[in-house]
């Protein structure tokens, strides 16, 4: 379970003038995201959703806030008053700086993230990048051999349709294809939380709907496990978030805060032209509306 209380990210910038000044990225967002389900994270560009999923992953810290997976805070904030920076000197006083960027502020779980320029390395091949994920991810646990690692890289490029791509590299495929190797990556070390910004914006339509159910059905099959998959996801696409997710949260303009939390209880498979998946996304672009124009043609 993922449990954020209170996330506020502030960042100083400079202006046009060379002046510093400052900028609320998220404001005193906090919900709770429950194991095995797929949450998207929907609003206008510069809301704050991608640094909200930063936060999620560890990538940034928090001006304020925690972030609880499984009860165990991801990153501490830091501090931003002279009084919380002296409390903060005295807590690490005896750890020093290599410790504690090595120890206190290490991930403490099985996180994948999947981006949306892929970031993929161009320079290995498709096998690769898959075994270069599972050779990091085994460091420090019970290493896998380089035939363990072959054999669940090979498995996981067959469950995503890219077998027999295995020797090519990344500038000879599709941008889909590009995609569905990122997502074998993230699959391949069987984390418990994946985590996507923008994953399908790259693609044409026919395939970014085909990629939409790859995930799902790939979603299905871990909801078997002890620990079902938890998938937060950014998107600018209402009906992709729609036709994905158990919950879709939408953020406000910036200051990103959320605006609301719509519920899905539309039982899966689900069809893209369901009237009810229709009418949620049409209640989400009235909202939307409401934002930018001050007014709705929907009951919000």
């Amino acid at each position: 379970m993922i449990e954020a209380k209170s996330i506020t990210k502030f960042f100083s910038v400079i202006n046009e003038k060379g002046l510093a000044e400052g900028l609320t990225a998220v404001l005193n967002v906090s919900l709770t995201i429950q194991d095995g389900s797929i949450v998207t994270l929907l609003g206008p560009s510069g809301c704050g959703k991608s640094t909200f999923l930063e936060i999620l992953a560890g990538l940034q810290a928090p001006t304020d806030g925690e972030i609880r997976i499984d009860g165990k805070r991801v990153l501490e904030p830091l501090p931003s008053t002279r009084k919380e920076m002296e409390a903060y000197k005295r807590r690490y006083r005896f750890i020093s700086p290599l410790a504690n960027g090595v120890f206190r502020d290490r991930p403490k779980h099985d996180i994948a993230m999947i981006f949306q320029d892929y970031a993929v390395f161009p320079w290995m091949t498709v096998i690769g990048n898959v075994n270069f994920a599972l050779k990091l991810r085994s460091a420090g646990k019970e290493k896998l051999s380089r035939a363990e690692r072959n054999e669940r890289a090979r498995h996981f490029l067959n469950r995503v349709g890219l077998g027999g791509a295995e020797y090519k590299y990344p500038s000879q495929l599709s941008g889909g294809m590009r995609q569905r190797l990122a997502l074998a990556r993230a699959l391949s070390v069987e984390p418990k939380i994946i985590l996507m910004d923008e994953p399908f914006a790259a693609v044409d339509a026919l395939t970014r709907e085909k990629l939409q159910d790859d995930l799902l059905r790939l979603w299905e099959e871990t909801r078997e496990r002890e620990f079902p998959v938890i998938m937060v996801m950014v998107t600018h696409d209402v009906s992709e978030a729609v036709y994905l997710s158990d919950e879709v949260i939408v953020f406000s303009p910036s200051p990103g805060s959320i605006r609301n939390r719509i519920p899905i209880d539309i039982p899966r498979p689900r069809a893209r032209t369901d009237p009810a998946l229709i009418d949620i996304q049409d209640r989400i672009f009235g909202m939307f509306q409401y934002d930018l124009n001050q007014e709705s043609d929907y009951s919000i």
